[in-house]
């Protein structure tokens, strides 16, 4: 049986990320070995908006909600790397993946340019998304009416996009943006 014909089987005859029913095709999820295990069924949007020919539509993507959750690898792995690239770190936070799964889903990014945005902590550290950074200062954060003390871990935090001079990040619940120049890498 070909590869086309057993992700059809799989996938019902439907996008495996937003279950639209035209335009669909194969997309090899890279690094790809040409296996059905390492390729899903996808729509014609999903698949230009992987392929970097048009903006990723953060609405339509909210279909990985759903995807996120699927028993087929291939399809865990691209809704982890279009969220990753969407910078929706919520819903990363829920996403589990064994060790070599992960690996695999790191191997390649969607839609951010690696030499675009470095982001440096105060000590001219590099920061990925999903380190861990301490605050450096205390901080009154904004409409929230509590402050964030220096010391406090802030855990797998995010990149904002377009901005290196912040990060996000969750204290004391809630998700804040912080000045890149107040945090050190731990």
């Amino acid at each position: 049986m070909s590869v086309e014909k057993e992700l059809i089987a799989r996938s019902s005859n439907k996008c495996e990320l937003c279950s639209s029913s035209e335009g669909l095709s194969v997309y090899e999820v890279s690094p790809s070995d040409a296996s059905v295990d390492k390729a899903i069924y996808i729509c014609e949007k999903c698949s230009s908006e992987i392929a970097k020919e048009v903006e990723l539509d953060e609405k339509h993507f909210n279909c990985l909600n759903d995807s996120m959750w699927s028993e087929v690898p291939a399809v865990v792995v691209m809704s982890y790397r279009l969220l990753k690239a969407l910078g929706r770190q919520d819903l990363l936070d829920m996403i589990y993946m064994e060790d070599d799964l992960k690996l695999y889903a790191d191997a390649q990014t969607i839609g951010i340019d690696a030499d675009a945005l470095v982001y440096k902590d105060a000590n001219g550290v590099t920061l990925k998304a999903g380190d861990t950074v301490v605050i450096t200062k205390d901080l009154d954060v904004k409409g929230t009416g509590f402050t964030a003390k220096r010391g406090t871990a802030v855990r797998n935090i995010a990149l904002v996009a377009n901005d290196s001079e912040h990060i996000e990040g969750r204290v004391n619940g809630v998700k804040i943006h912080i000045l890149t120049k107040f945090l050190k890498k731990s």
